[in-house]
């Protein structure tokens, strides 16, 4: 996918929940907090089963950028449902 596809994108979907890999492998969780034309920002949310040391060391420290250049997936995080009653 190329820069500007991943732009509009990250752009029309700011506040979802992402897992992004980049080309060397690095697996980023978070929620999209911004983008703009090189970089989408990421807050962490902390590691993803199966994803090695996951990501809270980040979450301390604010926002990760990721170059759009660098992206090599993409995916949408799905939300578990909650079964039981809220309060």
């Amino acid at each position: 996918m190329s820069c500007e596809k991943y732009f509009h994108l990250c752009k029309d979907n700011i506040g979802s929940e992402v897992e992004i890999r980049d080309h060397h492998g690095k697996v980023y969780v978070g929620t999209i907090e911004k983008v703009d034309r090189d970089v989408v920002y990421l807050r962490p949310i902390g590691p993803s089963p199966g994803h090695g040391h996951g990501m809270y060391f980040f979450a301390a420290v604010g926002l990760t950028a990721i170059a759009l250049a660098s992206i090599a997936a993409f995916h949408f995080r799905r939300r578990p449902f909650h079964h039981g009653p809220f309060y």
